[in-house]
């Protein structure tokens, strides 16, 4: 694969151009860079129609050492210099289902949903492990995505893909297998409070004795609350279960 233009297949392309409302991307752009100016995350916005990338945050996580401009300028370009090779063929294949699934949904409820997936970075070199979510911004009258808003985090599996399609506002999630082609159904963790409470407590930095002293438990019955977090969330640590926790709104 050499050619970004790959990405952009029947599902994505945008046709009804004479709607485009330029005006009202220069307000989404104004909103996503207040957005990344109060947060950690990377963002980026991606124009379906000119094909590009319409905004990306100065955030380094996600810029592999480049300027914001330079990432801009590179758009989906970017992928194939800055992605591992041997994981492009995954993109475009999370880039078929996702659309492909997003055309089975009703027009009025897109907006409500996005797609999440995990793939490589190399910066100089390095491999990073990213959490890669988008959801639409701004849709043309027949459905298409014409803006869409990306959001990059670490990732807390050790591999690429785990891709999944979550509706807002619900439990229940759709998970792509890779190998049957297929979306399978399946219903987000759900965590106690008694759990909720030590994974909030972790983020402020106690340590397992102060948060049993806080909410008045052992520090055994402490422990078997994050065990029990840990299977829940197929993490290893507390600050895999952190991230996985914050990452799928469950806090």
């Amino acid at each position: 694969m050499n050619r970004p233009d790959e990405f952009f297949i029947p599902d994505n392309e945008v046709k009804l151009s004479g709607e485009l409302d330029y005006g009202r991307a220069d307000l989404y752009i104004s909103a996503v860079d207040a957005l990344s100016r109060t947060s950690c995350q990377s963002v980026y916005i991606i124009d379906y129609f000119k094909r590009d990338f319409l905004y990306v945050s100065p955030n380094r996580f996600f810029l592999c050492g480049l300027s914001q401009e330079r990432v801009r300028e590179l758009g989906y370009r970017f992928y194939l210099d800055y992605a591992p090779e041997g994981e492009l063929p995954l993109l475009l294949t999370i880039n078929r289902a996702g659309f492909a699934f997003y055309e089975g949904i009703p027009v009025k409820e897109r907006k409500e949903w996005y797609i999440s997936y995990d793939f490589h970075i190399l910066d100089n070199g390095r491999k990073t492990l990213v959490n890669h979510k988008m959801t639409p911004l701004e849709l043309t009258s027949d459905g298409r995505i014409w803006l869409a808003l990306c959001v990059v985090t670490a990732a807390t599996h050790a591999d690429a893909g785990h891709i999944e399609m979550h509706h807002a506002g619900t439990s229940d999630f759709y998970e792509y297998s890779v190998v049957s082609r297929k979306w399978k159904k399946k219903r987000m963790p759900v965590l106690t409070d008694g759990e909720k409470s030590v994974l909030m407590l972790s983020i402020q930095g106690y340590t397992m004795a102060e948060i049993a002293d806080r909410i008045c438990l052992s520090p055994d019955t402490v422990k078997k609350y994050r065990q029990r977090i840990f299977v829940k969330l197929n993490v290893r640590n507390v600050s895999e279960a952190i991230v996985a926790a914050t990452n799928s709104k469950l806090l």
